[in-house]
C-alpha cells in the first residue's frame, strides 16, 4: 500500500511529537518539518529523520496530510491554504479563533471531500475510550481541569487552553444542544482568564458542572458523570475509572446495594492514537473521529463561556 506522505507544521513543545509519531509509522512517509525558528526545524528535522523548512507553502504538492501545531491565530490561515491545496488536515484544538473562520474550513473541506481532524486529545486518553460504551445518558456532570501554572497556553483563556477538552468530551457523551449557560471567571496572573466555572444545561435535561484552572497547586484532570444505572470517575491523569452500578453488593463500595469496579490502562499513547486516527481516516476515507465540526462546536461553546465571564468582569469592574 502506497504510504502517507505527511508533514507536521510547527514543532515546539506539542509539534515536535506528532513529528516522532508520524516517523514511527510504517505507513507513513514524514516528508518535512516546518517551524518559523529555523534551527528548531532543523534541531527535529535531524532527529526525525526528514527535512526541515521554513515555510508550509513549500509543502504544497509534495505532501497528502499535515499536522497543524502553530498557535491558534495561525489555525485559519495555515489550515486554509492546505485545504486549499486538497491536502488533508490535523489541527490542535481548538480548531481556530471564531466559529465564522471554523465554519469555512468545514465548508472547504466538505466540498473537496477531505479529512479536518481537530486535536481534541483527550477523546483518546485510554480511559475515556474505556467509558464509551458505558456512559448512558449522564444526568449530571461535574468536571474540574486544574493545573500548575505554566506560562505556555497564557496567550489564550484558560477556556480555549484546558477547559474546551471537556467540554468536547461532555458534549460528545450527551449529545444534546444546549439550553443555558452561566459562567464566571477571573483573570489572576496573566492577561486572560486563569480560572473558570460554567453551568451548562443541556435541552435533553443533563446539567455540567466545568471548571478549568492553571492557578492550582497541584494538576488534576477528573470528570464524574451521574446516570440512571449508576456513577462513573474518570481520572484522566491516571488513566483510571471507577465505575459504581447496581450489583453484588461489595465491601469496597459505601453505597448500598451498588457494585464497585475500579480499573486502571496503564497503556496506550493518546497522542499516538490520535495521529493513527488521522491516519487510518486519510487512507480510508472515512469520517475524522473527531471532526472539524465538532471542534467547531466546542469552540462556540467555549467562547460564549469566555464572553460571558468578560462581560461580568465588566461589571464588576464599573
Amino acid at each position: 500500500m502506497k504510504k502517507v506522505r505527511a508533514a507536521v507544521v510547527g514543532v515546539g513543545y506539542l509539534g515536535k511529537f506528532h513529528a516522532e509519531k508520524y516517523a514511527k509509522m510504517e505507513n507513513v512517509e514524514l516528508v518535512g518539518v516546518v517551524d518559523s525558528d529555523k534551527t528548531q526545524a532543523e534541531q527535529i528535522a535531524g532527529k526525525v529523520g526528514t527535512s526541515a523548512f521554513n515555510d508550509y507553502r513549500e509543502l504544497f504538492g509534495r505532501v497528502d496530510a499535515v499536522s497543524i501545531s502553530v498557535p491558534t491565530p495561525l489555525h485559519y490561515e495555515i489550515g486554509k491554504a492546505f485545504l486549499a491545496h486538497d491536502i488533508d488536515v490535523l489541527v490542535e484544538k481548538p480548531i481556530t479563533t471564531t466559529v465564522e473562520e471554523a465554519d469555512e474550513l468545514i465548508e472547504i473541506a466538505d466540498k473537496r471531500n477531505l479529512v479536518l481532524q481537530v486535536g481534541q486529545l483527550e477523546r483518546f486518553n485510554p480511559a475515556v475510550t474505556a467509558v464509551k460504551n458505558i456512559v448512558d445518558h449522564p444526568i449530571f456532570i461535574e468536571s474540574n481541569r486544574l493545573a500548575i501554572y505554566n506560562e505556555r497556553g497564557t496567550d489564550v483563556s484558560v477556556v480555549l487552553d484546558l477547559m474546551i477538552h471537556d467540554i468536547d468530551i461532555i458534549s460528545n457523551f450527551v449529545r444534546s444542544g444546549i439550553k443555558y449557560s452561566h459562567a464566571m471567571g477571573a483573570s489572576v496572573v496573566s492577561d486572560n482568564i486563569d480560572i473558570a466555572n460554567a453551568r451548562i444545561e443541556f435541552e435533553n435535561g443533563a446539567v455540567a458542572n466545568v471548571t478549568a484552572s492553571r492557578i492550582s497547586n497541584k494538576n488534576e484532570r477528573k470528570i464524574r458523570l451521574f446516570q440512571k444505572d449508576g456513577y462513573l470517575s474518570v481520572d484522566f491523569a491516571n488513566r483510571s475509572i471507577i465505575h459504581v452500578r447496581p450489583g453484588q453488593a461489595d465491601n469496597n463500595c459505601p453505597i448500598p446495594g451498588m457494585h464497585l469496579e475500579e480499573k486502571c490502562f496503564t497503556d496506550g499513547d493518546a497522542l499516538e492514537d490520535e495521529i493513527r486516527s488521522f491516519v487510518h481516516a486519510v487512507e480510508q476515507r472515512d469520517p475524522p473521529e473527531v471532526s472539524g465540526r465538532m471542534g467547531r462546536d466546542a469552540l462556540k461553546i467555549a467562547l460564549s463561556i469566555t464572553q460571558q465571564i468578560q462581560e461580568s468582569s465588566r461589571i464588576y469592574s464599573g
